[in-house]
């Protein structure tokens, strides 16, 4: 593994992450504060994810074409500039501009993706999935903490500054220390942006761009499902992610309503699951692969998320600190593999020359589960406080049964220049 570059990349990763996660806590009583209706936050809170699930792919398959390095540069850039936009967003509007604008920015997830597999073996992949996913577990300890402070004392305006500053130096550290990492990428001109020739691609019409964006997400599906084992996985990760953020939007009104938490306990809450999420992506993860493998981590990954979600509504009421936070032990154990081992296999089961534009439809699949999660999840809590749970721990059924069906599929027999098809 090439390490170097990796902890450059990583440590962008977590910046961006922290910026992100200072931003998103403070996100709904914003809205509101500015007179957002309920359909309106759910519009402003959904609109990152929407950006991400249209640009992953095109950020993902550009890195393909023109580097990893020239995508990282500009998706930073983006997403410093959006929150420095969220630093004045005094309107709804406005608002949910720069959200949207974010979410173009850190829709770069996918190239930061590629860009591990092409600074790692196959052996090391799963662990710097792994120390990616521990970034994400940081982002989200160290980011709502130093948000509520901001905003407390200073106001929303200076949480938008500090979350741009980070970003820029995020920014910064790229332009001198984040090499290239995609020997494949045709080569550029001017630092980090290409210059524009006579034989490069025209500009085009919204018409036309949209129109090739679908014919690319046509191509991705057909790529994808020419492989039966990354069609398995790309269902997995679909399902997996909409079972998660289902749960995930209807707890924080279970923990309030019927355990009577603070709001100060559900951050503890938050911050112990974050922290277990650390601890395994960020080392244990590497050490168990190479024990007892992908295939076997992904099967117990879903397994032990089962147990995390749906018994969470049964717990008693007076033991969401005893037998409640066992259960998100559980919850935390799982996610913790499933999501990192989820990317490593689509990565080794992938086509080497689409690396990128595989792991963008992965994100792009992600992002549109994490649309869909909030809607379902607030319904079915509507309905039965129980049922959010219920559904999700089918739903990890479901896959658990994939992930089982996954072992007839060995990864050292893949020829992956053919995507182990």
């Amino acid at each position: 593994m090439k390490r170097s570059p990796l902890v450059i990349l990583l440590l962008t990763v977590l910046l961006d992450l922290i910026g992100f996660g200072i931003v998103l806590p403070l996100l709904p009583t914003y809205a509101k504060d500015l007179g957002a209706n309920p359909f309106m936050i759910g519009l402003i809170a959904a609109i990152f994810s929407i950006m991400q699930f249209i640009f992953s792919p095109l950020w993902g398959k550009l890195s393909d074409k023109i580097g990893r390095r020239p995508v990282m540069l500009i998706s930073i850039f983006i997403t410093a500039l959006s929150y420095l936009v969220f630093s004045q967003a005094s309107t709804i509007p406005l608002l949910i501009f720069a959200r949207g604008l974010s979410g173009i920015g850190s829709a770069n997830i996918a190239a930061a993706q590629a860009y591990i597999t092409d600074v790692t073996d196959s052996k090391n992949r799963s662990g710097a999935m792994g120390m990616m996913g521990a970034a994400f577990g940081i982002g989200f300890i160290i980011g709502p903490l130093i948000g509520g402070l901001l905003k407390h004392n200073y106001g929303i305006q200076m949480v938008g500054y500090v979350s741009s500053a980070l970003i820029t130096i995020d920014f910064i550290l790229a332009i001198f220390l984040l090499p290239e990492s995609n020997r494949n990428a045709e080569k550029m001109k001017f630092g980090f942006l290409k210059k524009r020739t006579a034989d490069s691609e025209p500009r085009r019409s919204a018409s036309l761009f949209f129109g090739q964006k679908t014919k690319e997400y046509v191509d991705g599906l057909q790529v994808v499902f020419s492989s039966r084992p990354l069609a398995l996985l790309m269902i997995a990760n679909f399902i997996y992610t909409l079972a998660i953020v289902n749960m995930q939007v209807a707890s924080i009104l279970l923990w309030k309503e019927y355990f009577a938490a603070s709001d100060q306990q559900i951050g503890y809450i938050f911050a112990y699951v974050g922290i277990w999420s650390v601890v395994v992506q960020g080392g244990l993860i590497s050490k168990l692969i190479k024990k007892l493998g992908e295939h076997k981590l992904f099967l117990w990954g879903h397994l032990f998320t089962f147990i995390g979600v749906f018994f969470v509504p049964f717990a008693p009421q007076a033991s969401l600190f005893s037998v409640g936070l066992v259960i998100l032990f559980f919850f935390a154990i799982g996610t913790s593999l499933v999501a990192p081992i989820n990317l490593s296999m689509i990565s080794l089961y992938s086509y080497k020359e689409k690396q990128g534009q595989i792991l963008g439809l992965s994100q792009s699949v992600n992002s549109f589960a994490r649309i869909m999660g909030p809607f379902s999840g607030s319904i079915l809590y509507g309905m039965n406080f129980h049922a959010p749970y219920i559904f999700a721990g089918f739903l990890t059924v479901i896959g658990a049964i994939i992930a089982f069906n996954m072992f007839k599929y060995k990864i050292d027999a893949l020829d992956h220049a053919h995507g182990g098809a």
